[in-house]
């Protein structure tokens, strides 16, 4: 928008100024003077209008609008935190889908190769120590021990984060296949994710241990009755087939499989943090 100025003309008349001295006479005549421009108009924030100053109600609109604006992002950021303060859970799912898809493999589909997971104590390979940990015989072993894992893990998961849920998992069963292969027969093949089962139950009660009685009774209810079913569970799965003899309840691997899960967490509480570090 642009703004045109005109000068004005102003015709300004002076007194006649007669002389008395003589034959001679003047007068002035009017002179054609220009006007001084206009101050320059001020306009303010809200309309394009002439004003001298903006007016009060306006001032306090805008103000009213930026704290609106502010709190909203305030209430907007908090949301935001409260998001990422909860931790998404997806590592026990994987874990799940696992030993259920090797089970659909093995008993459903009879997939061979399924059975060159199995920890063979004769004639042991390194990654059975693994495999081993996702292979079930019946599904009343499997369908068992996913209720605990999930239950368990889904626990750990949430305080520790889905790389310690998988560290956790990984180091209790190799820890419980390998005690029972140094301890059992030769003619025993172990399968079944039991040990890294007591292994994050012993995890999970550790990671939320306090000294509340009922936090206390809670974990001596919890406990006996997870020890009593996967007891069932594996009592259940006498035989793998195949030829192959199986003991009916693995207690070595129970037993080193919660063992193993207190000895990672006293480990981890003993090294000291960042945090301590800069204390």
């Amino acid at each position: 928008m642009m703004i045109q100025l005109r000068l004005q003309q102003k015709l300004r008349f002076p007194p006649v100024v007669k002389s008395h001295g003589g034959a001679h006479s003047f007068k002035l005549m009017p002179t054609v003077v220009a006007a001084s421009p206009p101050p320059p108009a001020k306009f303010s924030r809200l309309s394009f209008k002439p004003s001298a100053k903006p007016h009060a109600s306006r001032l306090l609109l805008c103000r009213m609008n930026r704290d609106s604006d502010m709190i909203s992002q305030l209430e907007i950021g908090k949301a935001n935190e409260k998001r990422g303060s909860h931790k998404q859970v997806n590592g026990i799912f994987w874990i799940l889908l696992i030993n259920l898809g090797i089970y659909l493999a093995d008993h459903v589909f009879k997939v061979s190769w399924i059975k060159t997971l199995y920890l063979y104590h004769s004639q042991p390979v390194w990654y059975q120590f693994i495999t081993a940990t996702f292979c079930h015989a019946s599904w009343s072993h499997l369908s068992s021990n996913l209720f605990f894992l999930y239950i368990f893990g889904k626990l750990v998961e949430e305080e520790e984060g889905n790389f310690a849920l998988w560290i956790f998992y990984i180091l209790t069963g190799v820890g419980a296949n390998l005690v029972s292969w140094l301890v059992l027969p030769r003619n025993v093949v172990s399968i079944g994710a039991s040990g890294a089962v007591f292994g994050l139950f012993a995890v999970s009660v550790l990671v939320k241990m306090s000294w509340d009685w009922r936090k206390i009774l809670e974990v001596l209810i919890l406990g006996q009755f997870v020890v009593e079913k996967v007891m069932e569970a594996a009592q259940a799965s006498a035989n793998i087939g195949g030829g192959y003899a199986m003991q009916n309840v693995n207690h070595i691997a129970h037993l080193s499989g919660a063992l193993i899960g207190v000895f990672l967490i006293w480990l981890l509480s003993s090294v000291p943090s960042s945090t301590d570090d800069n204390k």
